[in-house]
């Protein structure tokens, strides 16, 4: 089995062009043209192939869809200590939001201790993407039964100046009005995000069918 082989099997050009438009920063002829659904496929299919533990050692990758398979390939793995040595080998290469937020493996929900501690120092890194997962891990694990108010502050900590980290911090937020109204809604009184973050977030909130009319009408009332 050649996994670069197997990708150019599933090839779209169309879908490539499209993918291209939403990921400008990653070069057009990097982009094989391989469908999200289809790559999910191929990824349960060759889990644990021989090849496939060849695959993930060979970093860097050429192609887009190369790393978007790898980012699957980690999600289905079901050993969480080889789970967080792949994405720690794995983090310093992604360089794009798509492929970073692909990463989304169902192992850690059995491990949150753990994961947490990993998250504050994913969220400290000095590299944008790393520090986007991180902040996702923290928004999908952390916001719900196992939240405690001071997992707000962790966002906070993060290199705030990278657009794809201010975005996901934004996004993070919107979620915790929806899911922690009570202890989050007083970040956005206090106005302890920076302006563009805080704008962003509210309108995220506002666009959500998660919070109430009445929600809606306040966190716009604390616009800036």
């Amino acid at each position: 089995m050649n996994i670069k082989e197997e990708l150019l099997a599933l090839q779209d050009s169309s879908y490539a062009d499209f993918q291209a438009k939403l990921v400008p920063n990653i070069p057009r002829d990097l982009f094989i043209g391989v469908r999200v659904p289809e790559a999910r496929k191929l990824a349960k299919r060759i889990l644990g192939e021989p090849e496939t533990s060849k695959f993930l050692k060979e970093l860097p990758h050429t192609y887009y869809d190369e790393n978007m398979l790898h980012g699957l390939l980690i999600s289905e793995m079901k050993d969480y200590d080889a789970c967080i040595e792949a994405v720690d080998e794995f983090l310093p290469y992604v360089d794009n939001w798509a492929v970073c937020d692909s990463m989304s493996p169902k192992i850690f929900k059995k491990h949150t201790i753990a994961l947490l501690d990993k998250i504050k120092e994913w969220s400290k890194s000095e590299k944008e993407y790393t520090i986007r997962f991180g902040i996702e891990m923290l928004m999908s694990y952390f916001l719900d039964d196992d939240f405690k108010p001071a997992y707000l502050e962790i966002p906070l900590l993060a290199k705030r100046e990278k657009y794809y980290v201010q975005m996901m911090i934004a996004w993070f937020f919107a979620t915790a009005l929806a899911k922690q109204w009570d202890a989050t809604i007083q970040y956005f009184e206090e106005q302890r995000l920076d302006t563009w973050t805080h704008n962003k977030a509210i309108q995220k909130a506002r666009e959500s069918k998660r919070i109430t009319t009445k929600q809606k009408e306040y966190v716009k009332s604390l616009k800036r």
